[in-house]
């Protein structure tokens, strides 16, 4: 007869403590199988040397070895489709509950659904649990049930009820006997699922109190190493998001803690407007007549506009697998702005690259930037690529860092002139939307 026992199914939740799914497994009184599934369905659109997946591999098999040498248990890995694999799962353990976290996004959601629907018709209860956000889905709203979709009053209300927020840690240790006591659950390794190692690392977060209370300073100059690099880790959930807000706090730093609230922020547009992958939340703004030249596409990825603040950008992004946040902003405006190229190409770029890439922010911050979104610039913002050069790399050191030929015969003339790209992009946005 077999074991009764649950399972725990980590997904963007990478870590063994204050996890609030895999708490809450531990502490239902029967052992805890825990799995990780990686998705076909995901992996078919990734190139095969993707950082992400290396990192995502690596992080596993250090929480196999944790559990192996530490608690006499282990982490089983999957690959295939999450349906498919509950299925056989079904079949081989005597399941009594799933346990999980939520996931936001809409195939996620898709996927959830159906495997809810599944297990509910073998009896199996699937229980998931708020842990990637403080607030989630509609829990910070106007006062008549309406999302906020411009994101200030949405920050205030967010910190307001925090205020009376019980913050806790969940932590695991003590229930970690609690697991199935089995060294020797199901292994992948990359080239089992189909990938080969990046060469591209995934950096360390840097929260120490230095980076957050020299935040507000720092953070507008790609020159300096001062941002955290936090990004990854919590797409993946290597860190978790209340020990980051912990952090803010106790550093009484409101810019650090406010880029946590934007993420969340476009986590909800995201729940509550979820046609927003593709389609412009403002509609009218999908009827500009995007250019959308392939040749300059190319150039834009590659980093050679002319522009040298735009093509350090990108050549950072294709070398490392990040670009600065300040940066980013400008390379999306002088795409969709002095290209006028479609944001969609240029989201989707940004998710095959970006090593932190996460599908509500980077959808988010693409359509400010195209003017199309939730509390966007409006469209007559054009940033101007080489102002920026001045307030922001003035001494030209990260631009030297990436385009080596700057100044020099090598380097490339400037794809488009400024001012009648801001000309042509101005007539093209009024055309649409009058």
């Amino acid at each position: 007869m077999k074991q009764p026992l649950n399972i725990f199914w980590f997904r963007r939740d990478l870590r063994l403590d204050d996890n609030v799914g895999f708490y809450e497994a531990l502490k239902s009184g029967l052992p805890v199988l825990p799995i990780f599934i990686f998705d076909s369905e995901i992996l078919e659109q990734l190139p095969k040397a993707d950082a992400r997946v290396t990192f995502i591999h690596d992080t596993l098999q250090a929480m196999r070895d944790t559990l192996q040498k530490e608690h006499n248990s282990s982490l089983a890995i999957y690959h295939g489709k999450p349906l498919d694999i509950y299925k056989a799962l079904v079949s081989d353990y005597d399941i009594k509950s799933v346990y999980t976290n939520h996931d936001y996004e809409p195939y996620a959601k898709e996927r959830d659904e159906a495997i809810e629907i599944f297990l509910s018709e073998k009896d199996i209860d699937f229980k998931t649990f708020k842990d990637q956000v403080i607030f989630e889905k509609d829990e910070v709203v106007k006062k008549d049930g309406d999302p906020y979709v411009v994101y200030t009053p949405y920050m205030k209300v967010w910190k307001e009820k925090f205020k009376t927020y019980d913050l806790q840690i969940f932590y695991t240790n003590s229930y970690l006997e609690n697991l199935v006591a089995h060294t020797r659950l199901p292994n992948l390794s990359l080239s089992d699922i189909g990938f080969e190692r990046s060469s591209q690392e995934i950096a360390n977060y840097n929260v120490t109190p230095t980076l957050i209370q020299d935040y507000e300073a720092t953070r507008n100059f790609p020159a300096k190493d001062a941002t955290s690099r936090l990004g990854p880790h919590l797409r993946f959930g290597t860190v978790s998001v209340r020990k980051m807000i912990k952090k803010a706090i106790a550093e009484k730093n409101e810019i650090f803690w406010q880029e946590l609230i934007w993420r969340e922020f476009f986590m909800q547009i995201l729940w509550h407007f979820p046609h927003t992958v593709n389609k412009s939340f403002k509609s009218k703004y999908d009827r500009i007549e995007w250019r959308n030249n392939e040749k300059e596409f190319k150039l834009w990825c590659e980093g050679k506009t002319g522009y040298p603040l735009v093509d350090a950008g990108m050549r950072q992004l294709n070398e490392t697998g990040f670009m600065h946040n300040r940066v980013r902003m400008l390379v999306g405006s002088f795409l969709c702005k002095h290209l006028l190229i479609d944001w969609r190409w240029g989201e989707a770029y940004f998710a095959e690259k970006l090593h932190d890439y996460e599908m509500a922010s980077n959808v988010g911050n693409w359509q400010w930037v195209a003017g199309s979104g939730v509390d966007a610039a409006p469209y007559f913002r054009i940033f101007n690529p080489t102002t920026q050069i001045e307030k922001f790399d003035k001494e030209r050191h990260y631009i030297k860092t990436y385009v080596p030929e700057y100044n020099t015969e090598d380097y490339v003339d400037q794809m488009v002139d400024h001012k009648k790209a801001r000309e042509r992009c101005l007539k093209t946005y009024k055309d649409a939307l009058n």
